[in-house]
């Protein structure tokens, strides 16, 4: 988001606004909303702007009926509004545009001269380095933008990351560059050390310059290698009463103010200085950090799990300057979490701040495994932070009240600083129960039953047994479902009933549907009839599907297999070339990455949306539904717009509150209302070559 942005005439300077939320008149204009689609919040009074930035909040809640109770703040207004921005990756391209993409997919880059987001300190840095990529592109130098057509390969410049740093009350602020090129085009590194050190000459305002290597594979605007060019490669960087050492291209908040705020809630609300006895914290995805250093300095003992080795020595480097005891390691948040559970460590509370992408899974199911009662979850992302409330709802932490913030003031972003406790897991929806089976709503990333490598307590099973009554019932599931998948789940009450609806669940006449998300525009309809190897035999193996719409260029469809075996809605549909996005062993891998980076989808997009069967009792056809779960419903949204939904809602597609329905065997279902869920027979079927359990 993000563009040039003028304040209408008469507009208060922001920076001598007391309070910026009571400036309900301040309308800012975006001039180049017609280019790169603005924000949809810019035109409103700024009040009116932090109403909406809650609202994100709450319709992400929303999504997740465990989340129902969950009370949001009133949002926290940011002063100043404008000129407030401490880092900013710009996308470079021919006519020495120095922007961001447009909104809307591509890379359409649009220029934005006298950004009034952007720091006076980035803004001046911005403002040389706009002429002297003109003035290179013109030349054919160094530094010519990526399309330009200078030389044989053209030029090597794709974008510049500048990050403001400031130091000690009383020295101006300071800012590292790094210039991003593309590998294969770049200068000899002499020369790029040569023009660096120039730059520095000229404007004492660089402290240090950087080059970082893009490959054209990737999609990120950084590339995996930096080196330092000239002068310092860190700089202290202070953050409220904290400071920590800066470098390029690691994380920082956008707004140093608002920045400072969080660190006092989180400080506030975990109580660090009320203890009397010494305390043990994490700070995860802790970034070079700002937040372990300020833990740090009240005493508390404060280990810091970052994956980005420089951010980590770094902050060390600022704990020794600053004599304060920190610890630190270099290692993916989850792996780390599960090592220290298996070196039987524990922690009296943790700070977690994730990128967009939100926590792992993995890291998610590692907090509760090292004895952590309080966690502080500061979020950039309404979406997956919900979606991650959701699953430690489930393994037993609490969220009673969220903070949003304005960290990103004039833009649609919002920042969210929650405080969960210690408790017992959340108990499962029930979705049907009577004297034989309990019909319950399985969340994803849990498995129906207990295991050793995830937390105790906190299993499909065992979150049944807390619901009223249930206690002594020896529950036991009627069906195997996959630890990521979603849906409904049935666990017969006694010995008989077992039986009973095992042979209801064996007949011919059962079926199970799914709501699934494949890569790619499948065919409209179809059947797949392929043989499935397991333990060592061949099994024969058919599924039906239909495709229910196309959003974001992929297939959402309804499936049912027949006679269902292990992995087989997921290992048919990669036989045919669509296989389930997510799916990380029989999935596409770069659009897994992409549908987790862009959409928050950090498992396999399937979902047991209804089970029909003949009611062992009563001999009615007998049908249980299971509405979509929240992630799911998020990274629909995300990907097409609410449209999609809607339509998927009115073709009964994504299953009913109302979720259950009998009526007698004989009746042809087929022939029954219009539902999206129903299956026609005889469609072409697709046959493959038999497929072992590992393809």
């Amino acid at each position: 988001m993000s563009s040039t942005l003028e304040a209408t005439a008469g507009t208060a300077d922001a920076a001598d606004a007391a309070d910026a939320a009571d400036a309900a008149d301040r309308r800012i204009a975006c001039v180049h909303a017609d280019r790169c689609g603005g924000c949809p919040i810019l035109g409103l009074p700024y009040g009116e702007q932090l109403v909406v930035k809650r609202g994100r909040v709450l319709q992400s809640l929303s999504r997740y009926p465990a989340l129902e109770g969950t009370h949001t703040e009133p949002l926290l207004a940011a002063t100043p509004i404008t000129g407030y921005r401490t880092r900013a990756k710009l996308i470079v391209a021919p006519g020495a545009t120095v922007g961001l993409y447009a909104k809307g997919g591509g890379h359409q880059v649009v220029d934005i001269p006298n950004c009034r987001v952007l720091s006076p300190a980035i803004a001046d840095a911005a403002a040389v380095l706009r002429s002297l990529v003109a003035l290179h592109e013109r030349e054919g130098g160094v530094l010519a933008p990526v399309g330009a057509g200078v030389g044989a390969k053209g030029g090597a410049l794709r974008a510049l990351d500048i990050r403001e740093t400031r130091g000690p009350e009383g020295e101006p602020p300071r800012v590292l560059l790094t210039l991003v090129l593309t590998r294969e085009s770049a200068a000899p590194f002499a020369e790029l050390v040569a023009l660096a050190d120039t730059l520095r000459a000229a404007h004492p305002a660089f402290a240090g310059i950087a080059v970082n290597y893009h490959d054209d594979d990737s999609p990120q605007v950084l590339g995996s290698e930096t080196k330092l060019l000239s002068g310092v490669d860190t700089r202290p960087d202070r953050v409220g009463a904290s400071t920590h050492f800066a470098t390029f291209g690691s994380f920082v908040q956008s707004h140093r103010q608002q920045a400072a705020r969080v660190h006092e809630l989180v400080l506030r609300s975990l109580e660090v200085e009320s203890g009397p006895r010494a305390r043990s914290f994490l700070d995860l995805y802790g970034g070079s950090g700002a937040i372990a250093l300020a833990l740090a300095a009240t005493g508390v003992r404060t280990t810091l799990v970052e994956s980005y080795g420089p951010a980590v020595a770094n902050a060390l480097a600022a704990a020794t300057a600053q004599r304060l005891a920190l610890e630190g390691e270099c290692e993916d948040v989850g792996v780390s979490l599960r090592q220290r559970a298996q070196r039987g460590e524990t922690f009296d509370a943790a700070v977690v701040n994730p990128s967009r992408r939100g926590m792992s899974p993995l890291a998610r199911e590692g907090l509760p495994r090292l004895g952590i009662s309080a966690i502080a979850y500061v979020s950039c992302d309404p979406d997956t932070l919900a979606r991650d409330l959701d699953h430690l709802a489930r393994l037993g932490y609490g969220a009673r009240t969220l903070q949003p913030l304005d960290m990103i003031p004039l833009t649609d972003e919002v920042e969210t600083v929650t405080i969960l406790r210690r408790g017992d897991p959340a108990p499962p929806p029930v979705l049907y129960e009577d004297s034989d089976v309990l019909v319950v709503a399985k969340a994803p990333h849990e498995p129906v039953l207990p295991r050793a490598d995830y937390p105790a307590g906190a299993s499909l099973r065992e979150r049944a047994a807390r619901l009223p009554g249930h206690a002594a019932t020896p529950l036991r599931p009627l069906a195997r479902e996959d630890a990521g998948a979603s849906g409904l789940v049935f666990f017969s009450k006694t010995a008989e009933a077992h039986e009973l609806f095992a042979a209801a669940f064996a007949s011919t006449t059962a079926r199970r549907v799914y709501v699934v998300y494949a890569r790619g525009v499948t065919p409209q309809k179809g059947t797949i009839s392929r043989d499935l190897r397991e333990n060592g035999q061949v099994r024969s193996a058919r599924t039906r599907y239909r495709r229910l719409a196309i959003a974001g260029g992929h297939s959402v469809l309804r499936v049912v297999p027949e006679l269902e075996r292990p992995h087989q809605v997921r290992r048919h549909l990669a036989a045919i070339g669509h296989p389930v996005l997510g799916d990380e062993r029989y999935g596409h891998a770069p659009s897994n990455r992409f549908f987790e980076q862009r959409n928050g989808l950090d498992r396999t997009f399937i979902h047991g949306v209804r089970v029909e069967l003949d009611h062992p009792r009563t001999g009615r056809r007998f049908v249980v539904d299971s509405p979509l779960h929240g992630d799911l419903r998020a990274v629909l949204e995300r990907t097409s717009g609410p449209g999609t939904l809607r339509f998927l809602e009115q073709k009964q597609a994504l299953g009913s509150e109302a979720s259950v329905s009998s009526f007698p065997a004989a009746l042809d279902a087929e022939a029954g209302p219009e539902s999206a869920l129903d299956i026609e027979l005889g469609v072409p079927s697709m046959r493959a070559v038999i497929a072992t359990d590992d393809d």
